[in-house]
């Protein structure tokens, strides 16, 4: 069974920047697919970025083109969101999660998640 622990969320100003981890533990070795979730309220869960364990491939939401950044350490078993020059729309509660089956940008791919970490930007 896989584990994912989030940590790294906070309040911060606009403008600002935050760095998500997300380390797994457990039987991750079949979990080929890393994204990064968020849900603020009243709606839906979406994918923000994602990367692939083997080769690095990387996706993100157009939201967040040139302002976040996903990578992975593979000796840590950890995931990283670097979120950079943040807006108050980015507020949410971020979640990690992973999967091992279907394409690393298809929501249905994941099957594993954290127990997420707020993000709160304020204006």
């Amino acid at each position: 069974q896989v584990q994912l622990v989030e940590s790294g969320g906070g309040l911060v100003q606009a403008g600002g920047s935050l760095r998500l981890s997300c380390t797994a533990s457990g039987r991750t070795s079949s979990m080929y697919a890393r994204g990064w979730f968020r849900q603020a309220p009243g709606k839906e869960r979406e994918l923000v970025a994602a990367i692939t364990w083997i080769g690095g491939s990387r996706y993100y939401a157009d939201s967040v083109k040139g302002r976040f950044t996903i990578s992975r350490d593979t000796a840590k078993n950890t995931v990283y969101l670097e979120m950079n020059s943040l807006k108050p729309e980015d507020t949410a509660v971020y979640y990690c999660a992973a999967g091992s089956v279907g394409g690393f940008r298809e929501l249905s791919t994941y099957d594993t998640w954290g127990q997420g970490t707020q993000v709160t930007v304020s204006s």
